[in-house]
């Protein structure tokens, strides 16, 4: 058996790996948004759902005196490739514990020696890439390079719906360096060295989203190009790794309801036990001129499942933008206290705000609504005011809704209104 250092060190250690896969940057300026991305790479890689407070008490960003969970700790490892966490130390190399990434006997300290040795860590880290991969470098002073050099350019092999190739044409020729990538989305899994003598890298997108595509030449953006990929009215899949199951238009959408039922999931052979599968609806298209920081928004929905491990019904509502998000929670009201709430810059957990007002009774139909007025944010649940907030991002583009289920879910009676005017999706 590990001793409690041991669990540190090797803590440290795949909290590290994760880090350098996923390339954004010191763990210390994540935003919640980021541990939000992270549980969503976490569950279509292993089909576990870590929530945003789990991943920050993990990265030491929560105190919390507790050692993490067989079930985290599992998670995290087969997300570095390892089969289990049993597995993740047995194949690792041994090092010092002075070179951890994370901290987990005092979560949260900053101090000045963790700091060096992180440093020290990195840059040992650095190194040995260097060495082995031969992909990252200490750049030599050039001059800024010319992007007027460079093409780039997607193109989608369908108009519409998922799953849906892309075709990216490049043109990389004048790069002075065989350091050429193309960054599909923010996932590192989709960040591809290309050789810069050719000219078409090609891609498949499984999921919807609004993402800026860029040409990355020796370390600089030198072309970046907007790329939507809708979702052809509702859709709804079940998460999969590396490929959703989607469901079929006519079994999930009826009499003006979306739904994925209990029903619908078995003809699936999708189980609910011991965990529930992550359900997701879209509904991402042309919606005009709505901007993030001045509409309404009204949706209605449940999800009946409130058994076994879905006993707190998570659900999560999105509003797309572009390059922006928000995230409305909800839940049994006795789990209020395992919350986060994103909204275009401004992030709220539980840990430190009252969310109780996104509780209810998801297993009865609920109604949200959001009121934007300048980026004052009033959320609504069923009729009574459950949190308020102002946002600080520039206003953007709102690009479709996203819902997330644990198990089965249901959604009626969707619609913004914008200047005048209501449009129901």
């Amino acid at each position: 058996m590990l001793s409690k250092s041991d669990i540190e060190t090797n803590l440290g250690r795949c909290l590290k790996q994760i880090e350098e896969q996923l390339n954004w940057g010191p763990s210390e300026q994540w935003t919640t948004y980021d541990f939000a991305k992270l549980g969503d790479v976490v569950q279509s890689r292993t089909q576990v759902r870590l929530s945003v407070t789990t991943l920050k008490r993990v990265w030491g960003r929560l105190k919390y005196d507790n050692a993490p969970t067989i079930t985290t700790l599992n998670a995290l490892a087969q997300l570095t490739g390892s089969r289990d966490w049993r597995d993740f130390c047995k194949s690792a190399q041994p090092v010092q514990a002075e070179s951890t990434a994370g901290d987990i006997s005092s979560p949260g300290t900053q101090s000045k020696a963790r700091t060096t040795r992180r440093a020290v860590y990195y840059l040992l880290a650095l190194i040995a890439l260097i060495g082995i991969t031969g992909l990252l470098f200490i750049p030599e002073k050039e001059p800024a390079v010319d992007g007027s050099q460079f093409e780039f350019r997607p193109n989608k092999i369908k108009s519409e719906g998922v799953p849906n190739s892309v075709i990216f044409h490049y043109d990389a020729t004048a790069a002075k360096t065989d350091s050429v990538f193309i960054v599909q989305t923010w996932d590192i899994r989709r960040k591809k060295l290309v050789p810069k003598l050719r000219h078409e890298h090609s891609a498949i997108y499984y999921y919807p989203g609004f993402f800026n595509t860029k040409l990355i030449v020796g370390g600089e953006v030198v072309k970046s190009h907007d790329l939507w990929i809708t979702s052809d009215g509702w859709l709804a899949m079940a998460d999969g790794e590396p490929v959703p199951i989607y469901f079929k238009k006519e079994e999930y959408q009826k009499d003006g309801v979306i739904e994925v039922s209990e029903e619908l999931l078995s003809k699936y052979n999708l189980a609910l036990h011991p965990s529930p599968p992550g359900i997701r609806f879209f509904n991402q298209r042309d919606l005009g001129n709505i901007m993030s920081d001045n509409f309404v928004f009204e949706t209605t929905l449940k999800s009946d499942h409130a058994a076994g491990a879905g006993a707190c019904q998570f659900v999560q509502v999105l509003i797309q933008c572009k390059d922006d998000i928000m995230i409305f929670p909800l839940a049994d009201s006795a789990c209020v206290g395992d919350l986060d709430l994103w909204a275009c810059g401004v992030g709220e957990n539980s840990a430190d705000a009252d969310l109780s007002g996104f509780g209810c009774n998801l297993s009865q139909w609920n109604t949200l609504r959001v009121e934007a007025v300048d980026r004052h944010l009033k959320i609504f649940l069923n009729g009574k005011t459950a949190y308020e907030l102002t946002f600080p991002n520039e206003p953007t583009g709102v690009v479709g809704v996203q819902y997330r289920f644990s198990g089965t879910g249901a959604v009626t009676n969707t619609y913004f209104e914008f200047d005048g005017k209501r449009m129901a999706l």
